[in-house]
């Protein structure tokens, strides 16, 4: 098992450059995600913006991974292709960008209404973003890898959702999967230490329905057993003292779909 790699306050700072640079490009999905679109188009609009921007799509060839997003529909957990997928009113989408920026990684998700959805979406999308705010709250030095899975899993559960098990978060910072591996269930103080310097990927993925999934032949995508939808959202954080320093940010698609809204 490979160790943990503690970040200077140099390489946090190189991380959170990377990670801004994902909530940018997330912002940017925002301004054009919308029914008519393919889904294909996104990721070139991403892969543009990243390159443009002095980056490198993290994602891309990544273990063979052919594109620079991961879009995935509906009842797609993660690790969907983009494609010719026309995107219409009341799908739901999520969108998990990586960048390489001065050699450190940042990785981010959002998970994006399409026009009017449905309460229940309405509901997944609002108790996941929570879910990782609750977990977020506990990435501070003195918890534990469990008190942050615990927090997830017992939000969304409370809402009778379901936990996927089978992926988790992760550390990052020379490399886009690091340890330690942050799962989003757990018991209140198991697990390892959160120490000052680790920088972690916390990204609950959550079901409207049961937590089982199941992995497609393309060796990639994941998607929900029963059919059901499915939410993501996803912060770099570094762990410090007292206070949690969120590396990403979702102002940018905030900002977005604020401005879209009042139009």
């Amino acid at each position: 098992m490979s160790k943990i790699n503690y970040k200077s306050v140099e390489e946090i700072e190189l991380i959170r450059e990377s990670s801004l640079l994902v909530s940018k490009t997330l912002g940017e999905i925002a301004k054009v995600i919308a029914p008519g679109v393919k889904t294909i188009e996104l990721n070139k609009l991403a892969e543009t913006f990243i390159r443009d921007n002095g980056g490198i799509p993290a994602f891309l060839n990544y273990h063979g991974f052919p594109y620079s997003l991961c879009i995935s529909l509906n009842d797609q957990v993660v690790h969907g292709f983009p494609g010719n997928h026309v995107l219409v009113e009341g799908d739901l989408v999520s969108v998990d960008c990586g960048v390489i920026l001065n050699k450190y990684y940042g990785d981010s998700a959002f998970t994006f209404a399409i026009g009017e959805v449905s309460d229940t979406v309405k509901t997944l999308m609002r108790v996941t973003r929570e879910c990782l705010d609750f977990g977020v709250e506990k990435a501070v030095v003195g918890m534990r890898i469990g008190d942050i899975g615990y927090a997830v899993q017992e939000h969304a559960e409370k809402h009778g959702f379901g936990v996927v098990k089978e992926l988790v978060g992760h550390g990052v910072g020379l490399h886009l999967h690091e340890k330690p591996e942050v799962p989003n269930y757990g018991k209140r103080g198991s697990g390892i230490k959160l120490e000052e310097g680790m920088v972690i990927a916390i990204e609950p993925m959550i079901n409207a329905g049961r937590a089982g999934v199941k992995f497609w032949d393309d060796g990639w995508t994941v998607s929900t057993v029963d059919k059901k939808p499915s939410a993501h959202y996803e912060h770099t954080v570094a762990v410090t003292k007292g206070k949690v320093d969120i590396l990403s940010t979702f102002s940018y698609v905030d900002n977005v779909l604020k401005e879209k809204n009042n139009n």
